[in-house]
């Protein structure tokens, strides 16, 4: 066994153990034909590849094959309401603390119109080239919004709160899920989104009103934008579950940690005895945001353990395996067998029966067929039982 074809079986272990016991050397042998002469390690995309696939029938051994069509509804969601977000949040950019005393960025409030900006770009690219290019526009926001802190931490500029940038990086993490070539609403609905809110936005705040991401940001926008997001995804869910598709339930499962973090405040305010106070203590504000941030992740893999304890077991055959042969009738007696390529021949019986024959009458049993001297009288009418021709 040479090292390239040993490390392909170490990639193999993605998959079930009885799907590499039926289809694990052809796989193997596949992947080591195609490979080029001299190469020792296996390839990014074969590595990918196998992952993907081990992935892809674990799920469908759990019997959660539809979990990765859950996904990629979550994701859709997701864009669409951090691109929304983005929109609200470039506008108040703008509205810059002139002859307040308190520090901006040049003309905007703080770094985070950067930020906004790349989200922004990402609608536009996702409407325009969707696939490739929007994948990493999107990789490029998400960067964006996670690295404004450390950034801002050693310029001394002013950054957007936590409070608004952990959802929008969660939301960023999912939509990298989006499919290659998605539907035309998916396309569209972030960059429609955004500018609708960026309107609105606009004509709420007003030209020249100074605006901060604290006070009444955290009780006006983020859980309101948390609450539609987890009644879309309930309504979509039920709809979807009546025609016997269950996409919606596993995109609220993922989406629980996004929608989590939106309202992590008014939980935190509830779990301080607030009564969902908009404002809790600092511990509390940071604690519940790491149970919300850790609950998602847990409760999908004990959703798909779970689904896997009621499906039944699945089976792996290769398709080069045959199949059973069908037959009918019972075996005592030479029944007829259904072979490929081959007719149905009638079981022999003790006495022939009546054949029925195209533009001919049905007879009953044997008959006579006198001769003109009536020498033939009482010979049986004997028939060929395939073409129905007298013998």
């Amino acid at each position: 066994m040479t090292d390239l074809e040993r490390r392909y079986r170490w990639l193999l272990r993605a998959y079930p153990a009885d799907y590499r016991r039926e289809r694990g050397a052809e796989l193997v042998g596949t992947y080591l034909d195609l490979a080029g002469p001299g190469r020792r390690w296996p390839s990014p995309a074969d590595a990918a590849d196998l992952l993907r696939g081990g992935v892809r029938q674990r799920l469908r051994a759990a019997g959660a094959d539809d979990l990765a069509p859950g996904v990629r509804l979550a994701a859709a969601l997701a864009l669409l309401t951090a691109t929304t977000l983005a929109g609200i949040w470039a506008v108040g950019e703008l509205r810059a603390p002139t002859g307040y005393g308190v520090p901006g960025f040049g003309p905007f409030v703080s770094l985070g119109v950067v930020v906004w900006a790349g989200w922004l770009l990402a609608a536009l690219v996702l409407a325009v080239a969707p696939g490739r290019a929007a994948r990493l526009t999107i990789g490029g926001a998400l960067l964006l919004t996670v690295a404004v802190v450390p950034v801002a931490a050693a310029t001394g500029l002013p950054r957007p709160p936590l409070l608004v940038l952990a959802p929008q990086a969660a939301l960023g993490a999912l939509a990298l899920a989006l499919p290659t070539r998605p539907a035309a609403l998916t396309r569209y609905a972030p960059l429609a989104g955004a500018a609708l809110a960026a309107a609105t936005m606009q004509g709420v705040v007003g030209r020249g009103t100074y605006w901060g991401y604290y006070g009444w940001t955290a009780e006006t926008i983020l859980p309101p934008a948390g609450g539609l997001l987890l009644a879309v995804t309930v309504l979509l869910g039920v709809g979807l579950a009546m025609r016997q598709d269950h996409r919606g339930g596993w995109a609220l499962l993922v989406l629980l940690t996004p929608i989590g973090l939106l309202t992590v405040h008014l939980l935190a305010g509830a779990v301080d005895g607030l009564g969902g106070a908009p404002r809790p203590t600092y511990p509390t504000l940071v604690g519940s945001s790491l149970v919300v941030a850790l609950a998602g992740p847990l409760l999908l893999p004990l959703a798909v353990a779970v689904r896997r304890r009621l499906a039944p077991p699945l089976r792996f055959r290769s398709p080069l395996q045959p199949g059973p042969t069908l037959s009918f009738g019972p075996t005592s007696q030479s029944a007829p067998t259904f072979q490929s390529g081959s007719m149905i021949q009638p079981a022999p019986t003790s006495q022939p029966g009546p054949t029925l024959q195209p533009g001919s009458a049905v007879q009953s049993g044997p008959t006579s067929r006198p001769g003109a001297n009536g020498s033939d009288a009482g010979r049986s009418d004997a028939r060929c039982p395939t073409c129905g021709r007298p013998n």
